[in-house]
């Protein structure tokens, strides 16, 4: 039976049971709780808690993505990071009985595997379900395993460990291999860990809720959350003996060893890096799709560790170039059934895994440099064990695996400090942790708390009539804010928007009979809207109130809230449908946006996006706004920033057929109303992630207009006309070039002379080596500096075939070095780039470069430099 039979037969069987099939949930949960989705029940969590009841029966087949088995994967048949998980959920409707006569039915009747093949295991204390199996069934009592809480309770060992809350004992369905299979024991059963038996199918009885050791009370909604993974009973069907082998997978191992060009007929151990590198890069296709692309934070800093996993593995096969990005078209094609996306994005996914591989092989090169230059330290100080420190450097900033690290640290008879690396790793884990977590009722850390309801009426009004219900001044409750003093506002209701999902609040006044108060910042906490500010007449106390926005500011914010939409909308059009909101911050005409993309946008890119925007525009499309449910809006296509928590009704911001959000901001009418959108800059803020910055409105007619008057002033300038202007420039740019050229003539005709006269009162010998060290003590100008030295340095190569240089020179007011050295004092180990990382420190270096040539600068004065540098040189080539 094939993966897809399977997938559709399970559906189809729970449907006649009257279950609600659900499609299979994203990747990325919103359930903060967990990184990933990792189970079917993830999405059913609000059915298992009771506080959704519109159904009691639904199926599923749902991705999962685990990686606390990531170095199992590839060693065992049976582990994966990305799977399929087939369940059956029932929520306080049928229980024990039910689960297991439908699981049995399936497993027998729809999938015709034969009982003498099937064994299952209940929870030793669960004497309900052990006869369910032995009267339903009719197996045998031998052939239905008594287990203890650690493999039999959900979660594991529960009753005695805990943690607290709803649990219950679980019944697992084994597939028999044969006493062939395995340790080939009599005795054995599936409590064996030798492989003989396959678990199938899980059924968790959620029955009770823990309250203490051993301390079990009946839940009054009793729950079944079945799991059963697609990719091995597959195999079982396929009567395959690794998941690997199977419909779905078994092409791509075989795409995997065509581009690396392995056999088929090579070893275990190879095979499983194959069967690893298929999973990680079925893992990443199917993330990727799902909106988590690879960074280093939460969910994206995972799907990078994978690759570069993946990567790591297949560098032990020999390969040393990008190929995982060729994977996701045959993932495509065999998934695209169930999964269309996966076809409909596949050139996305192939560009971001590319751009990634790219990164990796990069890296990977910088490394092993710095691998090299830090064992030939430890040589010198006669170490043999790598530091936490520097293990950790190459793990964090040159993302080497920690498997090659060790591997390339062991080639040079070193090892490494792992237990002081687990420290550093956990610290880094914990700072990222505490870094992407926030308090939501921060408020209540100055011991104040709120219980107030504060309705907001913003969207239809700009000023109404409203009560002062709560007063705060210096973080306490107050009855009243004198003239000149700052304090906080609750009312009853307002019009003024709150800061949140990237746009600034609105600003304005609240006035009383008795006083004036300007509202600066607005903040929400709970349900409560506070309004900070400052009594600008008499006093405010609790009473009734006229609150009014600042209109012009709402228009502008407004104005760039809209066009956030209309850029993310142009983006995506431009780039691609991997375009995913990262961040934003909507000012007064100008924002801010941050975007999933894995490279710089080009010129003509940044230019097409920013005309598709002001077509938007131009086009003055209606900006719809309705209030739907979560789900219905998650149906419709709405995109979500994932970072936000969205409640059960949602707010849908709609723009023609190109933009449809979830968004609780503030926006206009029209697209027209934006006036005219220019982007200013386009940069990176983490990898993977881009950030635009754009004006709309009166701002962006400033810019615009600003542009121009520079344009004639240099118009003005070079004497032409503005429309002449690029051919005047570039008439410019060419005499420029033919100047710089007759000065490096000149300045080589002179090199040359001046080289024999610093041979002669500066080279020496040390230690064998020819060694020249000159200050040139000559102010240049950036245009000449660097090509006087160079220069220079090619002159005095002229004289002396075999010598180290180190050159000093000052450019606009900055030292600069220039290190060189031939070939011959390379082969003996005395390199620049070695000679500068080896004495960076003791004479304030800073550049990069290569062996025969590395310049910088030099973060100190140079008086007395060229001792400094002779004294290092001769402790550099001291034997």
């Amino acid at each position: 039976m094939k993966s897809n039979q399977l997938r559709d037969k399970f559906l189809e069987f729970f449907k006649k049971k009257g279950h609600v099939i659900f499609p299979s949930d994203n990747l990325k949960p919103d359930d903060e709780s967990v990184l990933f989705t990792s189970a079917g029940m993830n999405q059913f969590k609000p059915y298992f808690l009771g506080e959704k009841k519109d159904i009691v029966r639904a199926a599923s087949c749902q991705k999962c993505l685990r990686t606390g088995d990531l170095d199992n994967v590839g060693r065992t048949a049976y582990h994966h990071t990305f799977f399929e998980m087939l369940g059956n959920f029932s929520f306080g409707g049928y229980f024990k009985k039910e689960a297991i006569e439908f699981a049995w039915d399936f497993v027998t009747g729809e999938l015709n595997i034969k009982e003498k093949d099937l064994w299952v295991s209940v929870y030793e204390k669960d004497t309900q379900a052990f006869e369910i199996w032995k009267d339903y069934a009719g197996l045998p009592a031998e052939k239905i395993i008594k287990l203890g809480e650690k493999s039999n309770f959900w979660p594991a060992n529960a009753p005695s460990n805990g943690p607290d809350g709803p649990c219950g004992p679980c019944s697992e369905i084994f597939f028999d291999q044969g006493a062939n299979s395995g340790c080939g024991l009599k005795s054995c059963n599936p409590d064996c860990g030798c492989g003989r038996f396959v678990e199938v199918w899980n059924l968790v009885f959620t029955q009770f809720n823990r309250k203490g050791k051993d301390n079990l009370l009946a839940l009054p909604q009793k729950n079944i959350d079945t799991g059963m993974g697609l990719e091995r009973m597959a195999c079982v069907l396929q009567g395959k003996r690794t998941n690997f082998e199977i419909d779905i997978l078994a092409p791509v191992v075989e795409e995997v060893r065509s581009i690396i060009k392995k056999s088929s007929s090579s070893g275990d151990s190879d095979k499983g890096l194959f069967y690893a590198i298929v999973d990680h890069a079925r893992a990443a296709t199917f993330a990727i799709s799902d909106g988590i692309f690879p960074s280093n934070k939460e969910q994206g800093y995972v799907i990078r560790k994978i690759i570069k996993n993946a990567l790591f593995k297949s560098g032990s096969l020999g390969n040393k170039e990008p190929f995982l990005y060729r994977l996701p078209e045959v993932f495509a094609e065999l998934m695209k059934g169930q999964y269309p996306e996966i076809s409909q994005k596949k050139n996305d996914i192939s560009k971001i895994i590319m751009a990634e591989e790219k990164k990796y092989f990069s890296l990977l090169k910088d490394g092993k440099v710095y691998v090299d230059v830090i064992m030939g330290k430890l040589k010198k100080a006669g170490k043999i064990v790598l530091a936490a420190d520097d293990v950790f450097y190459l793990y964090d900033t040159y993302g080497l695996p920690l498997g090659l690290i060790k591997e390339l640290v062991r080639e040079n008879g070193f090892s490494t400090d792992d237990s002081g690396f687990e420290i550093l790793l956990k610290q880094q884990r914990e700072r990222s942790r505490s870094s992407s977590m926030f308090d939501d009722n921060i408020f209540k850390t100055g011991g104040l708390s709120l219980k107030e309801k504060t309705k907001f009426s913003g969207y239809q009004k700009d000023s109404i009539k409203t009560d002062i219900v709560k007063i705060f001044v210096l973080g306490k409750e107050a009855k009243e804010i004198s003239q000149g003093r700052q304090g906080l506002i609750v009312l009853s209701e307002t019009p003024f928007y709150a800061a949140g999902g990237g746009q600034l609040a609105d600003t304005g006044y609240i006035k009383t009979k008795g006083g004036e108060f300007k509202v600066e910042e607005v903040f929400k906490v709970a349900d409560a809207f506070l309004h900070k500010g400052q009594v600008l007449k008499g006093k405010i106390g609790i009473s009734k109130a006229q609150a009014s926005i600042d209109k012009q500011r709402r228009m502008a914010l407004a104005r760039a809230h809209t066009a956030t939409h209309l850029l993310q909308a142009a983006l995506r059009t431009v780039l691609g449908g991997h375009v995913a909101q990262q961040g934003s911050l909507v000012d007064e005409d100008k924002f801010r946006f941050d975007f999933t993309h894995f490279q710089a946008l080009t010129s003509q890119e940044i230019q097409k996006v920013q005309d598709l925007v002001n077509r938007y525009i131009i086009d003055a499309c209606a900006v719809c706004k309705k209030n739907l449910s979560y789900e219905q809006a998650k149906k419709e296509g709405a995109l979500a920033f994932f970072k936000d928590k969205y409640s059960s009704k949602v707010r849908v911001v709609s723009i023609s057929d190109y933009s449809k959000e979830l968004c609780a901001g503030t926006h206009l009418d029209n697209t027209s109303e934006a006036g005219m959108f220019v982007i200013e800059s386009e940069s990176s803020i983490s990898s993977g992630v881009r950030r635009i910055e754009a004006l709309v409105g009166y701002k962006a007619y400033s810019f615009l207009k600003s542009m121009q008057e520079n344009e004639l002033e240099i118009a003005a300038t070079l004497k032409c006309n503005p429309a002449d202007l690029n051919s005047a420039l570039q008439k410019l740019i060419e005499e420029t070039k033919s100047c710089k050229q007759d000065v490096s003539r000149l300045l080589v005709e002179l090199a040359f002379f001046t080289a024999q006269k610093i041979i002669a009162s500066n080279k020496k010998d040390i230690n064998g080596v020819n060694f020249l060290a000159y200050i040139d003590n000559k102010k240049y100008s950036s245009l000449e500096g660097a090509f006087a030295v160079r220069a220079l340095s090619d002159a005095v190569r002229k004289h002396l075939s075999s010598v180290f240089i180190f050159i000093v020179t000052k450019v606009e007011g900055k030292n600069k070095f220039f290190c060189s050295a031939s070939n011959d004092i390379i082969a003996k180990g005395f390199g620049c780039k070695k000679f500068v990382f080896d004495f960076k420190e003791e004479l304030f270096l800073k550049g990069g470069g290569k062996d025969s040539l590395v310049q910088g600068v030099i973060e100190t004065e140079i008086s007395g430099f060229s001792e400094k540098i002779e004294a290092c040189f001769k402790q550099f080539t001291k034997k």
